[in-house]
């Protein structure tokens, strides 16, 4: 029988959630509330959370100084086709190590874990080199693959957790009516698989929307430049930064990822939850 818990043990628990909670949207509504202040505001040396005198000054220099929307175009196009390309190639690498059983599987599982520990450092320069050879660097095709490659691991990983979690009997079934491998993957397991499927694609878009580093290497030209890029250009190689502009791009750059989570976060949560308990 479970003990009743006390009520000044709720009180603390909601406390701290509650405080968790505010700790980590803090950082969202000071960048909102940033993001109308005007300069005088920003620069002042008595903060205020929420600006006396609201503005879009800053909206409208954000879009006048730097082509956000350009960027924020080629980010969104490179992250959807990378989460896609990633999960198309995953999904029958990640069925055949949950379902094959075979010495080689804790080969692969271990240099996949293995591989998420790579410092970004160490793999930068032979692709870039790779790029430049194969004539794809400055190219998005040639960001787009960086990226997939980068997201391969952990979409492997997650999705072969979720495979495991499939029962094998259901399988088994459809191959006594005489479906082949290819058809159980396409009708029987993928279904079954969505809220997975969900939850890595969305990893990987986010991943892709956020990444700094490779793209800044890869892409050369400005009208190929994604957000992440754009955002950097705000602040000055002697340190300075345009906050107000800044804070009103980054709101921007947020939402396309907020907005993708509100969608699908049912299927998000389920997703994780079914991996994290039977992988």
């Amino acid at each position: 029988m479970n003990a009743r818990r006390p009520w000044w043990a709720s009180g603390l628990m909601y406390l701290a959630l509650a405080a968790y909670m505010v700790y980590l949207a803090f950082p969202l509504v000071w960048m909102l509330s940033t993001s109308f202040k005007p300069a005088p505001e920003i620069s002042s040396l008595v903060p205020r959370l929420f600006p006396a005198d609201p503005t879009l000054a800053n909206y409208v220099s954000a879009f006048e100084q730097q082509n956000i929307a350009r960027s924020a175009l080629n980010s969104l196009q490179i992250s959807i086709i990378t989460a896609v390309v990633s999960v198309l190639i995953a999904l029958p690498a990640a069925y055949a190590i949950a379902r094959i059983r075979s010495r080689l599987n804790k080969v692969v599982i271990g240099w996949v874990l293995l591989s998420q520990m790579f410092p970004l450092i160490l793999i930068l320069i032979p692709l870039f080199l790779m790029l430049r050879y194969i004539q794809l660097s400055d190219t998005h095709l040639g960001l787009i693959l960086v990226y997939v490659v980068w997201s391969l691991p952990f979409s492997l990983w997650m999705l072969q957790g979720h495979i495991r979690a499939i029962p094998v009997e259901v399988e088994e079934a459809a191959a006594v009516d005489g479906a082949s491998r290819l058809r159980i993957l396409k009708d029987v397991i993928a279904p079954l698989l969505m809220p997975g499927l969900v939850a890595t694609v969305m990893f990987a878009f986010i991943q892709a929307w956020n990444e700094f580093f490779f793209a800044l290497a890869v892409l050369k030209s400005p009208e190929l430049a994604t957000l992440s890029i754009t955002l950097a250009k705000f602040t000055g190689v002697d340190g300075t930064a345009q906050w107000g502009p800044l804070a009103a791009s980054c709101f921007l750059a947020t939402l396309p990822s907020l907005a993708l989570f509100a969608v699908i976060q049912r299927r998000l949560t389920s997703g994780l939850l079914s991996g994290a308990v039977k992988s």
